[in-house]
């Protein structure tokens, strides 16, 4: 059962003139006049996290930064934990967690304003578009503080809270944690998790959740058990509407993604880019057979493969299909390769001589650069956030698709600049097995031993050095 309760901004006064539990002035006391913030339409927002320990915190907050650098918001997570283990170490008994502890508290205190200074220099100076506040901040207090602290500086604040009732989803929760966390790192597994444990009853005690009476004025999304439910309140803004999107789809059960081009094609082979060729013969009775022997020997029950709706991909799958029983394959416009325009079925030696000047911007900033009558790596991107979205909705698939695509499509899970995503190598007759996890995505890549040519092209040292100076 999917429960979504919102709660809108309107007939709901502004938090500095409410009774709420955030306002810093005891009832009666004036508050000082202080020039209001600037109500720009590009204020940089600060993504706080809150809930218990084990809960997906670090998991949510990595995706979502990942996902908001993706479609081009300069995003940066700033984890508490990693503070506190660079001043007091990792080594830390659960009674450093109790809420009575003061000479703790006190510490923890210390690293949660040595992080949002740092959350602040990224925003103010470094144009940071978004920071994402990872920690427990289970108390209204440490809440209060860290929202006064943006407000001082017009910073927009949106909390996420994960709760999780489920107590086998806490306990694998927990394992993950074991097994990724550097405070485990040297640590029995039975030690590790009686430890954990222990931790997060510490924290449990001086919990107090967000809710719409006390936090009536605030902007937040609450996911309960890993997306059963979903509680939304106040949602301001471009960037807080686009969390909720990819919260609401985001898919944090284990599975494996299978990322692979098609096989080998007749203009490969002539270096030609674009176009609808066939496989070739290499393309055809070597690796698809062999892709395809790989897949079931994977024994995916009900294997759904994407493709893109040019020939060769839909080639590769064939094979499977006559392998694979139960395969469900579905054809998507917004896997097709990018768009090359007027140099379409050209080869990049014809390019160069046909249009130098194009030839010389692609290769000077090729993920901006737009091929006249074609895209963009840029519009790419924009082209498959459908995809992605699906993608975390669906457990494990293979996507067969092209160079360009692959490319967008690995350094979301990879995490990788977009100024080196057009350059990533992406070679012909490859898997790439992704499998997402707490801390970031492992990757592996399978060959099959069939060789193909190569499909990476390089401009010419001279351009890529005026690209990078």
């Amino acid at each position: 059962c999917l429960e979504i309760r919102v709660s809108t901004n309107r007939d709901i006064m502004s938090l500095s003139d409410s009774d709420s539990h955030i306002t810093s002035q005891e009832e009666g006391e004036e508050r000082p006049h202080t020039p209001p913030c600037p109500k720009l339409c590009n204020v940089p927002t600060v993504v706080v996290m809150v809930g218990l320990p084990a809960r997906g915190k670090t998991y949510i907050a990595r995706k979502l930064t990942r996902y908001l650098n993706w479609i081009g918001y300069k995003t940066k997570v700033f984890n508490l934990g990693e503070y506190r283990r660079k001043i007091y170490g990792a080594t830390k008994p659960p009674s450093f967690y109790h809420p009575d502890n003061k000479e703790a508290v006190a510490s923890r205190l210390k690293c949660c304003a040595l992080a949002l200074d740092d959350m602040t220099q990224f925003l103010k100076e470094e144009n940071g578009d978004v920071a994402v506040f990872d920690a427990t901040n289970t108390t209204r207090a440490r809440r209060k503080m860290i929202y006064d602290h943006c407000d001082k500086n017009c910073h927009k604040v949106f909390f996420i809270e994960s709760c999780l009732e489920d107590s086998k989803i806490e306990m694998q929760n927990i394992t993950e944690v074991k097994v990724g966390c550097p405070d485990y790192k040297n640590m029995n597994a039975d030690e590790a998790i009686k430890d954990f444990k222990a931790r997060i009853d510490n924290y449990r005690l001086a919990y107090q959740p967000l809710d719409t009476t006390h936090d009536r004025n605030l902007s937040f999304i609450k996911i309960m058990n890993v997306g059963e439910q979903y509680l939304i309140n106040k949602v301001e803004g471009y960037v807080q509407s686009k969390s909720v999107y990819y919260l609401m789809n985001m898919n944090i059960i284990p599975r494996t993604i299978y990322l692979v081009r098609h096989g080998e094609t007749e203009y490969n082979l002539e270096n030609r880019i674009g176009g609808d060729p066939q496989l070739s013969a290499r393309g055809m009775n070597q690796f698809a057979k062999k892709l395809a022997e790989f897949m079931n020997a994977e024994k995916i029950p009900e294997l759904k493969i994407w493709t893109s709706q040019l020939r060769r991909t839909a080639q590769t799958a064939e094979c499977i299909t006559d392998v694979v029983d139960n395969v469900l394959t579905e054809k998507w416009k917004a896997l097709n390769e990018i768009d090359a325009g007027i140099c379409d079925e050209l080869t990049y030696t014809e390019i160069k001589e046909k249009f130098p000047d194009e030839y010389k911007a692609r290769s000077e900033n090729k993920f901006f650069y737009r091929y006249p009558r074609g895209e963009s790596y840029e519009d790419l991107v924009n082209r498959l956030e459908p995809v992605i979205m699906e993608l975390e909705r669906k457990h494990d698939i293979l996507v067969i698709c092209h160079q360009g695509v692959m490319r967008c499509l690995l350094a979301y899970y990879l995490d990788q600049e977009r100024t080196e995503l057009p350059w990533l190598e992406i070679p012909l007759h490859t898997v790439f097995k992704l499998s997402p996890t707490a801390y970031g995505c492992k990757e592996d890549k399978i060959t099959f031993g069939v060789d193909a040519v190569s499909t990476h092209h390089i401009p010419s040292l001279e351009i890529r050095e005026n690209s990078q100076n």
